[in-house]
């Protein structure tokens, strides 16, 4: 099933105001005062040129030039202070806003159905979390303003330069509006390869975090090169991609540089003309190349402040895109509150498939009333962990209904059962950190007493009790300091501590030798006991005592009943069950 896909066009301006600007509008309001003030201050300097140059100079005006020296110091402070508090008001508050955008976009994807984290690789998905709401500063932060300000002292020098000499303002006009052209060409361009830029990221990151996962893999079947190959060429598309970036915004800097230049030119020559006419003084000259340098410096600054903007749009497109996939409980079926769980579990006429020409389940129906274990067991590939996956929500019947005391898991709010619900994984998944905090991750609040006993009934205490640090061991990365039946018995236990009414156990001893296995098959009385549960095991010895076994073949049940009773049948369970014990 392919992920769900919306295309985002022209929706990030729109998103960008009502969701980031709107909202910090007295905040971006200060910003734009400031900046106001800071660009009209900078402006002081070019209009006190022409009477420093016609005035005090020609004249020996001493007290003119002291009022200018005042009037340019306050201007100069009045810079300096407006462009620290836009730092430090719109810059940290840039941050902020990445770092809640951060948390929104990982609670959302946190929030999607597992099958897209089934068809997504991690790693593209912490890439998305992480890069895609960087650009994002520049609409909250300095770049923004700055864009306002710019665009403000930009038409205020265009003012000056008209009242000046409008002549030669039209001849400084015709090369920035080339260069105001050949800029919007350009960032058609720049939008789509940073959308595609990202997008190649998480990629290339997903296929990092893939290797690095699979580190043991690599290095025990000799495909360190291999995956280096692999690698180089994703960063290699980056590369690629950021070189047309590059080429593309210096293209637009040199042209500027370019058109700038030409406007100096014919500036120089025309403005010394009328010098040399007598229809200009030099300080006019002089004051109208400083306002020019006023209407120039905003509109490259701009160009550069666009090119952000482009990448932070960009950003938004893909962040929107993501934000628009609909979570589990978006369904509008979903509505009712589970009630506290019984145990009743029954399955009816369910179908299901992966993809649409190939269906994994046909029909399946079974019965477990409260405390019953059901044990599913079959060849790999036969349906059991997707029944389990439907059991646990993870999965929705394409027809057919699963049914927990009569209430019908498709129209349930997916937490207020999941709360109920005790899982204990093949691949015995455990987090970063100590013992106690995976075991803690099952019910936080859970008291001293009852962690001490969880580890006791599941036999942890037994090995962690021989570490200096007991149950405050940090077991690494997926609990890789700890061996494989240490792992699977910490993970039972974080299920006791659960202490669900429905519990889905999926190869639970798959990992351990005789010893442990033995450990744990009594921890596993304990966790049993009251609760309905569906058991996926291969090692049909451990089943033995099911009160249901159903045998699974290509998606049907093709033999149900207890131990005794299909061993009788001389069936497909005597065939698996004889070739594991090599009787």
């Amino acid at each position: 099933m392919s992920k769900p896909q919306k295309k985002i066009s022209g929706a990030s301006l729109r998103h960008a105001f009502e969701e980031i600007i709107w909202p910090r509008r007295r905040l971006i309001g200060l910003g734009l005062v400031l900046i106001l003030f800071n660009r009209l201050a900078g402006l002081v300097l070019p209009a006190s040129t022409k009477y420093l140059i016609d005035d005090v100079i020609a004249n020996g005006d001493a007290d003119l030039l002291f009022r200018i020296i005042a009037l340019v110091g306050l201007a100069v402070t009045i810079q300096a202070a407006t462009s620290y508090s836009l730092t430090m008001l719109l810059s940290v508050e840039a941050q902020h806003l990445i770092a809640n955008l951060r948390s929104q976009v990982q609670k959302h994807v946190l929030q999607l159905p597992v099958r897209i984290f089934d068809n997504t690789k991690t790693g593209e998905l912490v890439s998305r979390i992480m890069d895609d709401v960087e650009g994002v500063r520049n609409l909250v932060g300095t770049g923004l303003v700055q864009l306002v300000g710019g665009t403000v002292t930009a038409i205020v020098a265009f003012f000056f330069l008209i009242r000046i000499d409008p002549i030669m303002t039209g001849l400084a006009i015709v090369p920035l509006a080339a260069f105001g052209f050949v800029s919007t060409k350009a960032f058609q361009t720049l939008r789509p390869a940073f959308r595609e830029r990202g997008k190649i990221r998480a990629e290339v990151t997903g296929r990092l975090t893939e290797a690095l996962g699979g580190i043991r893999v690599i290095k025990g079947f000799h495909a360190v090169d291999k995956e280096g190959e692999i690698f180089h060429d994703g960063v290699m598309r980056i590369f690629d991609n950021v070189k047309t970036t590059l080429t593309t915004s210096s293209l637009v800097t040199s042209l500027g540089a370019f058109f700038m230049g030409l406007a100096s030119v014919l500036i120089m020559g025309y403005g010394g003309w009328l010098i040399l006419q007598d229809q200009l003084t030099v300080g006019e000259l002089f004051s109208f190349t400083l306002f020019l340098g006023f209407l120039i410096a905003p509109v490259l600054q701009m160009a550069n402040i666009g090119t952000q903007m482009t990448e932070a749009f960009a950003g938004l497109d893909r962040t929107s895109e993501l934000l628009s996939w609909p979570q589990e409980d978006d369904d509008p079926l979903r509505t009712e509150t589970m009630p506290p769980v019984v145990g009743h579990l029954v399955f009816e006429d369910v179908h299901f498939r992966y993809e649409e020409d190939k269906p994994v389940l046909h029909g399946v129906s079974f019965e477990a009333t409260p405390g019953m274990v059901v044990a599913l067991v079959g060849s790999s590939g036969s349906g059991k962990s997707t029944m389990a996956g439907l059991a646990a929500t993870f999965l929705e019947p394409e027809k057919g209904r699963v049914m927990v005391d009569g209430v019908d898991l498709r129209t349930v709010l997916l937490a207020s059962y999941r709360e109920q619900l005790g899982l204990v994984f093949q691949d015995d998944f455990l987090f970063d950190g100590t013992i106690r905090e995976n075991l803690r991750f099952a019910r936080p609040a859970a008291t001293e007493d009852e962690i001490a006993e969880a580890a006791q009934k599941a036999y942890v205490s037994e090995f962690s009790d021989r570490f200096p640090d007991g149950l405050e061991t940090i077991i690494g990365e997926r609990g890789v300091k700890l061996s494989g039946g240490q792992r699977q018995r910490v993970t039972i236990a974080r299920a006791l501590l659960a202490n669900p009414r429905i519990l889905l156990l999926d190869e639970a001893t798959s990992s351990l030798d005789t010893e442990s296995e033995a450990l744990i098959q009594r921890s596993l009385n304990d966790l049993l006991r009251g609760r309905t549960t569906i058991v996926i095991a291969h090692r049909l010895t451990t089943i033995q005592r099911a009160d249901l076994i159903l045998v699974i073949e290509s998606g049907r049940i093709v033999e149900r009943g207890r131990h005794d009773d299909l061993m009788a049948l001389e069936g497909r369970y005597h065939q698996l069950y004889t070739v594991q014990a090599r009787i």
